[in-house]
């Protein structure tokens, strides 16, 4: 295909990259230190209330609305800092950036991830990410939406998804078809839960950990 790669591998970041649980309970544990239990939950009913409305996470919203009844709180500011310094780097799964190096001499590795404009991209900055795929990233609301436009922008013969939510590698899977192969990394909390959920169609491919995609080869991908 005349401009068009052979494979494009698709890749989700929060808890198929990163450990983006560890994050949360970091987070969790700095709203508690700063401000104390009930505001701590106060935060969290915050985030769960914007994630149902917007359909992501919306950390940096989520503390913009958290402020209410803070503004002479002198922990308040420093919460920014925290959300946008965090050391992401630190929480990349074992063997990730060698999966990624891995990957490349296969096709061409993407993140495709839901998320906001501005948080989300500062993760995947932060965690060298952006920087380890020469700023092959993409951002949308809600991804499995936007496959025309994934497509236009890294046209190929053949798609790889990987990625923690069953469910989301479904609805994409029901979109391509036999275009798409869909791998579940099942790591964090979403796949936990969705161990005892039956999902169709079934992934193509069931990994425990985004290292063991270091042991994969091309044919493996097309062959799913």
């Amino acid at each position: 295909m005349t401009g068009a790669e052979q494979l494009v591998i698709l890749l989700d970041v929060d808890d198929t990259l990163l450990d983006n649980d560890r994050f949360s309970a970091d987070l969790g544990n700095e709203l508690e230190q700063r401000f104390g239990v009930a505001e701590r939950d106060r935060y969290w009913a915050i985030y769960d209330e914007l994630r149902k409305a917007l359909g992501y996470a919306d950390y940096l919203g989520s503390l913009q609305r958290f402020r209410n009844g803070l503004d002479n709180h002198p922990a308040l500011l420093g919460m920014s800092d925290f959300l946008l310094d965090y050391p992401f780097e630190q929480r990349l799964y074992p063997g990730a950036m060698e999966t990624l190096a891995h990957l490349r001499t296969l096709g061409r590795p993407v993140i495709l991830s839901d998320g906001d404009v501005v948080f989300q991209p500062r993760k995947v900055h932060r965690a060298g990410l952006w920087d380890a795929l020469h700023g092959d990233v993409l951002i949308y609301v809600h991804k499995q939406q936007m496959l025309d436009g994934m497509q236009q922008r890294y046209p190929a013969a053949h798609y790889v998804m990987v990625d923690d939510k069953p469910q989301i590698l479904a609805d994409m899977k029901r979109l391509m078809g036999a275009h798409l192969t869909t791998v579940w990394v099942r790591q964090g909390h979403y796949a936990a839960a969705a161990a005892s959920q039956h999902i169709e169609p079934a992934p193509d491919m069931e990994i425990a950990c985004i290292a063991e995609l270091c042991g994969r080869k091309l044919g493996d991908f097309l062959q799913a």
